[in-house]
């Protein structure tokens, strides 16, 4: 179906708690699956109270994903049962593909104000691609290209591509589409989109019309989910919006999960749980 896309839902995102006591916003998760394959699960975890973070998330494994978090405040350092260690900074992304498995842990650290935040998206990976070996993709901000488009929007461009400029990810087998869009009061973006591909927004601040024929604005802290279409259109009013634009081609596979493990069968996913009990979870060496 071609044309522009219209809103399917929007739902406010709702507080929760993850790992070793951080507090964050889920935006989606387990209760939504499938309704955004090939996407799994994402949370904000902006935040200006260091005991809201600094527990953060010790040692835990995953497998059959792939996490990718985004920093806007603050930094984040990690370390894996690889051996790979290192600090995702404040407008870096960190494109982890867990595949056949991976034990690692992320301990959040805010600025010098305290302040802390970004997002982790988690994207499904396919039974073929399952088991394949671990790897990173550390993208610094610098990497990641901005432009201005035509309408007057601002783009930071981590997977995809905007009037012509390509962002640093490549070679994801979901195809997706990573956007960070600024859209000044009064200005627009409009952006082509692969047909039959999941998209949503996510916005971050302020609000704005993401359909032509919306006639409520979408605020921070909601996600715009799309129907099927080839573009869409995002209007400002009164107020600039900022919201994250993501796209995948959808996998259409069953789906199994348990905690930070998703596989497409209960077996599969007692054999992983097992192996992680017996030492046999990792199957790379890096």
């Amino acid at each position: 179906m071609a044309g522009i896309r219209t809103i399917r839902h929007t739902w406010a995102n709702r507080p929760t708690m993850e790992g070793a006591g951080v507090r964050l916003r889920r935006v989606f998760g387990f209760d939504e699956v499938p309704v955004l394959d090939p996407f799994l699960l994402l949370d904000d975890f902006r935040g200006d109270n260091p005991d809201d973070y600094l527990a953060g998330f010790p040692w835990h494994p995953h497998r059959g994903i792939e996490t990718i978090t985004y920093m806007l405040d603050g930094e984040v350092e990690h370390g894996d049962s690889l051996g790979n260690s290192g600090v995702i900074h404040e407008g870096d992304v960190q494109w982890m593909t867990a595949g056949s498995g991976i034990i690692h842990q992320e301990m959040p650290k805010g600025d010098p104000s305290g302040r802390m935040g970004g997002f982790q998206l988690w994207a499904n990976l396919p039974a073929s691609h399952k088991m394949m070996d671990p790897r990173y993709r550390d993208v610094t901000a610098a990497t990641i290209p901005v432009v201005e488009t035509r309408e007057g929007a601002t783009v930071r461009i981590i997977a995809g591509t905007v009037e012509g400029t390509s962002g640093p990810v490549g070679d994801v087998v979901i195809e997706p589409e990573y956007l960070d869009v600024s859209v000044p009061a009064g200005a627009a973006f409009r952006h082509r989109v692969p047909a039959g591909h999941t998209v949503f927004a996510y916005v971050i601040e302020g609000s704005g019309s993401f359909a032509p024929e919306a006639g409520a604005r979408t605020r921070a802290g909601h996600l715009v989910h799309y129907e099927d279409g080839d573009e869409l259109a995002v209007q400002a009013g009164e107020l600039a919006v900022r919201f994250l634009l993501v796209s995948g081609k959808p996998l259409r596979e069953p789906v199994a999960w348990y905690g930070p493990i998703v596989m497409n069968t209960e077996e599969e996913l007692q054999v992983a749980f097992r192996e992680y009990r017996y030492g046999t979870f990792i199957k790379s060496k890096g």
